[in-house]
């Protein structure tokens, strides 16, 4: 026996550090002569040889068993190491034949371990997690992962009976990379990595980097290729390379893939996403919306964080589907014209023992300090943005979404948790930054460097932030100072018109402020205006619960009402499913949305509102080509708060086209109300949600109104308009 009993001991307890040094084919001085030592651990074998291919002949060495376990030594006369393989014969009697995988050289350079050490290597997912491949005409996975104070790292799975003595890894010089090339591994195989942590505790982990999970309650990581779809999106992807979104109409539809619909005859389960690539499909098509977003769809185990909790930042979740099958829900949508926003969590992670936290042993990728790495309010890990590996590998998971999966856009969640130390903290509960504020200065950089990365990779993209303070530069370009997303949703609007909506209209004229506020740093941000799945959960009360009206036909005018307004102020829009038809209930995660309601006018009627409001935003620019110009919004009634109407105009950036939008707070038909327009002729009413098709009292302007010269706020052009209770109408001109 060559090898010493302290090694074989440490290999045989799984305990070695450095098994590439003993395992495999190595040269060897043995007595004054140059020869070659193989060493192989295999389990449940009988006997082992070493194999010896020269053109049609074999030369065949057989090493000898040195422990039960399956431990094989053996000294070949020969001087130069050459490639091989091994021929074991299991216990059954059965004959196998593979490649060693202690005869590779590491499947990472120097180079990829600096690189992924500072944080510079953009596309880390790429060498990082278990890859298929072929190496030196051998099939196999390349398994690579981050654990700098591991003391030992092994591959385990079912191809191993999950015993982590027989595919120990190796770190790759002082990185914390470890690494093995596994040959005959193939897709569909479970796996995961045990490590011996910094702790000195044994800790099994799923792959931080990998594609495709098992479901609950199991957790293992799954082998699987995500790179050989073939994509039919590219005049898609080609035109939103060009694309102007600031100009452009986005309206989206916010949706929970698990609750969007339900197929009650096959076990109440969820739609798939090849389903999905059918029925939502011609949904969004039908309803004009111009993107879908998904609420959280990286894996995660617990159904009832909706997603928010994330332990697969690399994968779609399983539920619904393969890899696969998600990229040809994509590729459908691009195909139709759809983009596709992805809800995308790098705030925070949970403690789940299987996955992030406490990954080696110690705080590798969360902070070590209570007051900077546990959210207390979600009882949830924050990472540690100052790390670079840790940094990268936020960064990676952005870009990969993009890259394999041809997603349109990030909706980035809870964005203020990441930006401000003392977030939900009282004092002494956190630690200020090295100025002494509370400003989050790594997740500042963080952020800043994952939007540029993102549009620079991927022309086109979409940066969505959901922050819910007045911090400053949210959208502005990180050339100007900014963090350079390229939307914010807009929250201030979203609370201060729902409040003043669940008011009894008798008491709406001494609020009439928070229904008009929103236009003083309406252009401070490039906006989103946004109502999402957080105003329908909680005992907050449904949309169309919301509305203080007394019946459900009156809360349903409000609320057709409220929808007109929304799509008609400037910024972008963001609806939550369920909500476009007026749902009763607050939404359920685990239940299907209240389709049968549409059977019922009240709630059609909001649903057509909806349809015609999206159709008129995409096809007239004045609506939003000027979204973000303080030039294609006019103030035309700003103060009537004693009748709870407002007014305003809205036209295009070329001063062709001009709309006049009033909005009547109140269940009182204002009739004949005066309000000055910008142009003398005819007004068209175009949109009147009050109209009898909606579920409206059908009260209207026959067509609309011509302008009469009376003076109305130091403005000679007025028009008399019917502006009926609970309504918004929408008027176009059209000529003289």
């Amino acid at each position: 026996m060559i090898i010493s009993h302290t090694e074989l001991e440490l290999l045989i307890k799984a305990e070695h550090s450095s098994p590439h040094d003993l395992l495999g084919m190595h040269p060897i001085n043995l007595n004054g002569s140059d020869c070659l030592v193989v060493r192989v651990f295999v389990q449940n074998t009988q006997s082992c040889s070493v194999i010896l291919k020269k053109d049609k002949n074999e030369e065949i060495f057989h090493l000898e068993k040195i422990h039960d376990l399956g431990f094989y030594e053996g000294i070949l006369h020969k001087k130069e190491v050459f490639k091989y393989q091994l021929r074991v014969e299991l216990g059954n009697g059965e004959i196998r034949q593979f490649s060693d995988p202690y005869s590779f050289i590491p499947t990472l350079s120097e180079e990829d371990t600096y690189l992924f050490n500072n944080g510079e290597d953009h596309f880390i997912y790429k060498k990082q997690g278990a890859h298929p491949k072929t190496i030196q005409g051998v099939h196999g996975v390349s398994m690579v992962v981050w654990a700098p104070s591991a003391k030992r790292v092994s591959v385990i799975g079912d191809f191993n009976h999950w015993d982590a003595r027989f595919h120990p890894m190796r770190m790759l010089g002082t990185s914390g990379v470890w690494e093995l090339f596994i040959p005959g591994l193939e897709e569909g195989m479970k796996y995961k990595y045990e490590l011996i942590g910094g702790d000195n505790a044994i800790h099994q982990k799923t792959d931080p980097y990998g594609t495709f999970f098992e479901s609950p309650p199991h957790n293992a990581s799954i082998i699987q290729a995500v790179d050989n779809y073939k994509w039919e999106d590219r005049n898609w992807i080609n035109r939103r390379k060009k694309a102007d979104w600031s100009k452009k109409p986005i309206s989206v539809y916010e949706m929970h893939i698990d609750s969007w619909k339900r197929k009650i005859e096959d076990g109440n389960r969820p739609l798939s996403y090849r389903e999905l690539a059918v029925d939502l499909i011609d949904y969004l098509l039908d309803m004009n919306y111009t993107h879908v977003e998904f609420m959280p769809i990286s894996e995660y185990p617990f159904l009832g964080s909706w997603g928010y909790q994330v332990t697969g930042f690399f994968a779609p979740t399983h539920r619904y589907g393969e890899p696969d099958d998600f990229k040809y829900l994509v590729d459908k949508l691009h195909q139709n014209n759809i983009g596709v926003i992805v809800d995308w969590v790098p705030g925070h992670f949970p403690k789940d023992r299987f996955a992030l936290a406490q990954f080696d042993g110690t705080h590798l990728y969360e902070h070590s300090d209570p007051k900077q790495g546990e959210h207390q309010d979600w009882g949830t890990l924050i990472f540690n943005y100052s790390r670079h590996e840790v940094k990268g590998f936020l960064i990676a998971s952005a870009l990969a979404w993009f890259d394999r999966y041809h997603i349109d856009g990030l909706r980035v969640d809870a964005v203020a948790s990441m930006l401000y130390l003392d977030y939900s903290r009282e004092e002494g509960q956190w630690i200020p930054n090295q100025y002494g504020g509370n400003e989050n200065l790594e997740a500042m950089e963080f952020m800043r460097e994952a939007n540029n990365l993102v549009h620079e990779y991927f022309p086109g993209s979409l940066m969505i932030a959901e922050e819910s303070t007045s911090w400053g530069g949210v959208s502005k370009p990180v050339s100007q100072g900014g963090l350079g997303f390229d939307f914010k949703w807009n929250m201030g609007w979203m609370n201060d018109t729902l409040e003043y909506f669940k008011l009894d209209p008798v008491f709406r004229k001494w609020h009439h402020g928070e229904l008009t506020f929103g236009m003083i740093y309406q252009y401070s941000e490039k906006f989103m205006m946004v109502f999402s799945h957080d105003e329908v959960v909680h005992g907050k009360g449904s949309m169309l619960l919301k509305m203080a009206a007394g019946s459900i036909s009156e809360k349903a005018n409000s609320l057709r009402s409220l929808y007109a307004l929304m799509w008609c102020w400037p910024g972008k829009n963001t609806l939550f499913m369920g909500s476009d038809f007026g749902q009763s209930s607050e939404w359920k995660y685990d239940e299907s949305l209240e389709w049968h309601l549409l059977q019922y006018k009240d709630h059609e009627g909001i649903q057509m509102i909806v349809r015609d409001l999206n159709k008129l935003y995409c096809k007239e620019a004045a609506f939003h080509e000027s979204d973000l110009d303080p030039k294609g919004f006019e103030w035309r009634m700003l103060d009537d708060s004693e009748n709870s109407v407002i007014g305003f105009i809205r036209k295009d950036t070329k001063d062709k086209n001009y709309f006049l939008v009033v909005t009547n707070c109140t269940p009182v038909a204002r009739e004949n109300y005066r309000i000055s327009v910008p142009k003398t002729g005819f007004w068209e009413e175009i949109i009147n949600t009050d109209a009898l098709e909606y579920g409206g009292n059908g009260v209207g302007n026959q067509g609309g109104r011509k302008t009469e010269v009376e003076a109305d706020n130091g403005h000679d052009n007025t028009i008399l308009i019917n502006v009926p209770g609970y309504s918004t109408v929408v008027f176009k001109y059209k000529s003289k």
